[in-house]
């Protein structure tokens, strides 16, 4: 399982790595390695704390999803463990990209903030610059950066994160790029710390990897196939985070529906939820993401039943023409999905289903987008993230034929964009006047006295609040929907 940073166990891990012979052998337990390496980087970091008459900082800036946000965090508990003060700003001793690549224009943001640090580098001569994450995983990426961006000192990818503290110390041992870029894995490395972003809610990986091979998808090429955490490792971690205050957990994997499959003893998604369920003091579960073929009917029946695991799913369709979703490689088709929706609003007719949509796929034509917008009216999502198509190297949808132009596929987005938000406005405002469990989370930014709160269904809900109700549960009746999201008042 995952080592929380928290002041006890800060201070055990440092008194752990102050212990570790760094002149002995390097230890073969790739765990112990990683420990034997956070001492080696320690000393680093502390000669270089003596060299600037100060800490050292960091900062780590994230792009993409919450498989990304959680490597950061592992990222982030291994450089507080060094000795890295870790800071908000780039103009910092190391900075670390941790990289999207689902869409180019990712990457061209990447790019871009490259060139604004080439010019703090200057100022900085001891400064370190790393990338890491899916990005990482395209080899003309790599040579692009090796190439074009020679100031870099660490590239590493998605599959070999865990080797970061190992890594990291390579940067004050070699004066040249330090490159680790594995093409797979089928390693899980546990009990390596990590600094989690809330004291309240957390993300908790249950399997990395994919399997699906969407046609339009790189992400099976850059996080590798499916691999599942033993459910004992998962649940001993969850149990450490409901001890350290968190109450609401967030499932992650790519397709958490295929959970367990490559397990010794295999055990179901549906399985699993049922053991964290048990968990003592646990408020809530969330997960994502849901592939539609994978989503069991058992899976149905325990949401059903839970009284913890949260009132919203996540349900991406990417398309409503069968046409487009065999050329996807879905393995579903347009009614098959609608039965599955059905199905899922029988057996929990209080659920927010929310969806992932593409526009302008090759060769998809107006009819397709009219299929397309008769799902979203049917099943009447709460919200849905809509995108315009992404032409991606190395996927096979890159080097289809019938592109579809630019300006259709806007007209297509606006069409969908516009019927998505219709009806999402109207399931949204549904809960109008009752009152529901909100989960506050912040400060209100705009709005002075304001807390920021989540239903179970995920809506936002603002309200007058002290700074101390962050972290807790309170019952908020639902006053004015204000289109996505609620003003309330707390009872």
């Amino acid at each position: 399982m995952s080592i929380y940073i928290n002041n006890e166990n800060k201070e055990n891990i440092l008194k752990k790595i102050t212990q570790i012979d760094v002149s002995a052998k390097t230890p073969t337990d790739e765990t112990e390695r990683q420990y034997y390496f956070m001492a080696k980087a320690r000393k680093h970091v502390q000669a270089l704390s003596e060299e600037l008459g100060r800490t050292p900082t960091c900062c780590v800036t994230t792009f993409g999803c919450q498989m990304n946000a959680r490597d950061s965090e592992k990222l982030v508990g291994i450089l507080e463990v060094v000795g890295y003060e870790i800071v908000d700003t780039e103009k910092a001793d190391f900075v670390i990209f941790n990289t999207c690549t689902v869409r180019d224009n990712a990457n061209q943001r990447v790019y871009g903030r490259l060139g604004e640090l080439k010019s703090l580098k200057k100022k900085n001569p001891a400064m370190k610059i790393a990338l890491c994450g899916c990005m990482m995983q395209e080899p003309s990426v790599v040579e692009k950066i090796k190439t074009s961006y020679r100031f870099v000192d660490l590239i590493f990818g998605t599959h070999n994160i865990f080797k970061f503290a190992e890594l990291l110390n390579a940067t004050f041992e070699q004066k040249r790029v330090v490159i680790d870029i594995w093409k797979d894995t089928d390693q899980i490395v546990e009990d390596l710390p990590i600094e989690r972003k809330y004291p309240f809610k957390s993300g908790t990986n249950i399997m990395f990897g994919c399997n699906n091979f969407c046609s339009y998808c790189i992400v099976p090429y850059v996080r590798g196939r499916e691999r599942s955490r033993k459910p004992e490792d998962i649940v001993a971690e969850i149990k450490d985070l409901v001890a350290d205050g968190v109450v609401e957990i967030m499932l992650l994997g790519q397709n958490v529906n295929s959970y367990g499959k490559n397990l010794e003893t295999p055990m179901s998604f549906a399985e699993l939820l049922q053991e964290i369920e048990k968990i003592e003091g646990l408020e809530r579960i969330r997960f994502m993401t849901s592939h539609p073929k994978d989503l069991s009917d058992e899976l149905i029946e325990v949401m059903a039943k839970s009284k913890k695991i949260c009132k919203h799913l996540h349900l991406p369709l990417q398309s409503g023409s069968s046409r487009i979703l065999k050329i996807m490689n879905r393995r579903y088709t347009k009614e098959q999905y609608l039965e599955l929706a059905a199905k899922i609003r029988k057996a929990i007719p209080d659920i927010a289903l929310t969806t992932d949509i593409i526009v302008g796929f090759p060769g998809e034509t107006y009819e397709d987008v009219l299929e397309t917008i008769d799902v979203i009216k049917q099943v009447k999502y709460d919200n849905a993230f809509t995108f315009i198509y992404s032409k991606r190297t190395g996927t096979p949808a890159a080097a289809m034929e019938n592109q579809v132009p630019e300006y259709v596929v806007k007209k297509h987005f606006d069409m969908v964009l516009n019927t998505v938000q219709e009806i999402s406005r109207e399931q949204v405002k549904r809960y109008e006047g009752e009152i529901q469990d909100v989960l506050v989370e912040e400060l209100n930014e705009h709005e002075e006295g304001f807390v920021t709160g989540r239903l179970s269904n995920n809506t936002l809900v603002h309200f007058k609040g002290e700074p101390g109700l962050i972290g807790k549960i309170v019952k908020v009746k639902l006053n004015k929907c204000q289109g996505f999201y609620y003003m309330g008042e707390q009872v």
